[in-house]
């Protein structure tokens, strides 16, 4: 058993059963996973359990719009949601769905609790109701203007402008979506779960870093505001469960959803004789409970779910962890533009492990949104993968085969080199824990183009052909191939099966976290076959072109603030002028630098390796006439840091190094001592 064992349970939202999963959801499915696998990598008991949200008004519909029961639907649309998962390479532990005999017990159970505890009250309340199709109507199904700001078309729960929630009866000028009427308002006798008994509770909850700091001042909005009773109950006509003695009344899908990662985990249990519910869900667990959820569902994650985990006599989540939207060439997604890509769509033109590199790319522990930029999405995968970590097994495998029969040396002839790539995984590490997977890949890639360098310098292809330095050649090659190996392990969660592949090659055992500690030597590798394939361009536009039809216009991306041009000498006209936000959309830090590699393929271009406060980057900067590589190494320079990466034939620029004088020799970097500190924004 590994020393870091720790009993880890993870969950994802529930996807709807009410659609297929595209892109955007996947954003979370494929973090998620990846930090699953990290964790099993380290040797940590692990489980990941996620189920079909299988229950409300809107499955209710379309199961009858087929002429299906909503059973029929949440069955098919469920095995739809798994195998979309599983070509994505998302492992769960156990896939189950809320309308299973688990949930409806746990369901009634928790309700029991609560009334028990005297958490909910019952009242007559007046609802918007449907006279066209006769029946009251769910928030969803009602649009209007927002009561708070007057953000037009917004739904009766939430504003997505300002972020207010109210009742749908607070909409200006509403209507129904169902029918197009205007909703009149009907009686009904409601159950409500008394979430202001509990405020104080859920303040010291919220404050023990349960939850991101983003996460947390919305929260504290909500208390100042002060919170408010929350409607559980849903009127016939309904697809969920009844609640217990009361005839027509139903639990309302928000209460049950979440009651379903303790259903999931329940089933797995019944499958599973050593696991045990209670060691996970009860109140003295000493495991960790992990929820990934989008920060537009933080309301019902951060507030509702522990209190109503806590005052049922549960255990509470030891973290709730929000990401960000998904856009597209900076846009929303759009159907009418295209891009509103469904997963099977994607996977009948493109690998999924591109996407997962490169949402992996992009994905920090904040809840940004992050940008599917197409182009890229493309120039990265292909600059990353394919350039970098591919071409190192590439140039090494084949000489191993011709000259060596496949047999590796017996010794590292640079093993400082092996230790040093050994040791970045504790910082590699460190990232996926803290879920930064674009820091951790930014590290990876940075030991990539060492090796790739080291390579370089080596220069296998002229040792095969001298006599005598066979022996220095099948070195050369065999600690090319180690390092791909470590590389491989720290890529693992994100690409598994191009890893599964790599294992085949190296005739390894599965990848774990300490397989990189000890290098393979006197070891013989399979013949060398393709990981993986550039991306395509043609391929991504038939993406697109399937989910909309060809010719449609892709929106440029959405960049934003342009490049500012330096000032040119006086004897040249000035630029154009720029408006003020544009200038200060320019993201400007200090950075040191680390390491300088020079470019043989560019006169002028030299690569440089930038501290920017504990994360690397790497940045082609033009400016060799003027330094050579003692000369920098432990200045600080100014770098622009979120320009787009962009993509030279010998690797990928991640940004701009700022420079002052007219070019060629006269070009000023700052001094190493400038009284400021890598990562330093500039204002």
């Amino acid at each position: 058993m590994s020393p870091f064992t720790r009993n880890l349970l993870v969950t994802s939202a529930l996807p709807y059963a009410n659609g297929p999963i595209h892109l955007g959801h996947l954003v979370e499915y494929i973090q998620t996973d990846i930090w699953v696998r990290f964790q099993k990598m380290r040797g940590h008991r692990c489980f990941y359990v996620c189920a079909d949200d299988a229950h409300g008004t809107p499955i209710m519909l379309r199961a009858q719009h087929e002429g299906i029961t909503p059973e029929q639907l949440v069955e098919r649309i469920g095995k739809e949601h798994q195998a979309d998962f599983a070509d994505f390479n998302v492992a769960f532990d156990n896939y189950h769905s809320t309308h299973s005999t688990e949930n409806r017990y746990y369901a009634q159970l928790i309700y029991g609790r609560l009334m028990d505890a005297g958490l909910i009250t019952t009242r007559t309340i007046r609802q918007a109701y449907d006279p066209v199709k006769e029946m009251f109507l769910p928030d969803r199904f009602i649009k209007g203007g927002c009561p708070r700001c007057g953000a037009l078309d917004q739904y009766g729960d939430a504003c997505e402008a300002c972020g207010a929630t109210y009742a749908p009866t607070e909409l200006k000028n509403a209507i129904s979506t169902l029918s197009g009427a205007v909703p009149i308002e009907k009686e009904s006798e409601h159950y409500f779960f008394r979430l202001p008994a509990l405020a104080g509770w859920l303040r010291a909850w919220a404050g023990c870093d349960h939850i991101q700091p983003e996460i947390l001042n919305k929260l504290n909005e909500w208390f100042v505001a002060g919170l408010q009773e929350w409607d559980i109950t849903r009127d016939e006509p309904y697809f969920g469960f009844e609640i217990p003695g009361s005839p027509g009344k139903y639990f309302y899908v928000w209460l049950d959803a979440p009651i379903g990662y303790m259903a999931s985990f329940q089933n797995l249990c019944n499958r599973t004789p050593e696991l045990s519910f209670e060691e996970f869900w009860g109140t003295g667990s000493s495991a960790e409970l992990y929820h990934f959820i989008g920060k537009d569902i933080a309301y019902f994650h951060t507030l509702f779910w522990p209190a109503i985990l806590h005052a049922a006599g549960f255990r509470t989540p030891s973290a709730v962890y929000c990401h960000g939207f998904l856009t597209v060439n900076g846009q929303k997604m759009s159907k009418s533009r295209g891009t509103f890509i469904k997963a099977r769509t994607y996977l009948e033109h493109l690998d999924p492990e591109y996407l997962r590199y490169y949402f992996a790319a992009k994905l920090g522990p904040g809840i940004d949104d992050i940008d599917l930029n197409l182009d890229d999405f493309t120039n990265r995968v292909n600059a990353d993968l394919i350039g970098k970590v591919v071409n190192i097994a590439s140039r090494c495998a084949g000489f191993i085969i011709k000259y060596y029969e496949g047999r590796l040396a017996s010794t590292l002839p640079e093993p400082e080199f092996y230790v040093e790539a050994v040791a970045a995984g504790k910082s590699i590490a460190a990232h996926y824990e803290n879920r930064a997977l674009g820091a951790a890949m930014r590290e990876v890639m940075a030991l990539a183009d060492r090796t790739n360098q080291y390579i370089d310098t080596k220069k296998p292809w002229v040792l095969a052909k001298e006599a005598g330095r066979e022996a220095e050649l099948q070195a050369v090659c065999t600690q090319g191939i180690n390092l791909f190996r470590v590389i491989m392990t720290y890529l693992k969660p994100v690409l598994p099966r191009t890893a599964t592949r790599a294992e085949a090659f190296l005739r390894d055992q599965p990848l774990r976290w300490e397989s990189r500690e000890s290098p393979l030597l006197d070891h013989c590798v399979a013949p060398f076959e393709p990981l993986l394939t550039r991306v395509d361009p043609k391929r991504v536009q038939a993406m697109l072109d399937a989910e909309q039809g060809p010719g449609v216009a892709v929106p440029p991306p959405k960049v934003p603030g342009k490049a500012v041009t330096p000032p040119a000498p006086s004897r040249e006209p000035i630029a154009p002028t720029i408006a003020y936000e544009s200038f200060a959309a320019i993201d400007l830090r200090v950075a040191r630098i680390v390491a300088v590699d020079d470019v043989p393929e560019a006169d002028k271009l030299l690569r440089l390796t930038l501290d920017l406060g504990g994360e690397t980057r790497t940045v082609f900067a033009g400016i060799k006439a003027a330094y050579t590589a003692p000369d920098l190494v432990g200045r600080l320079t100014v770098v622009v840091a979120n320009l787009a990466p962009r993509t030279f034939r010998y690797g990928v620029s991640e940004g701009m190094v700022l420079a002052a004088g007219p070019g060629g020799k006269e070009i000023f970097l700052l001094s190493p001592d400038q009284g400021s500190k890598p990562g330093m924004r500039i204002k």
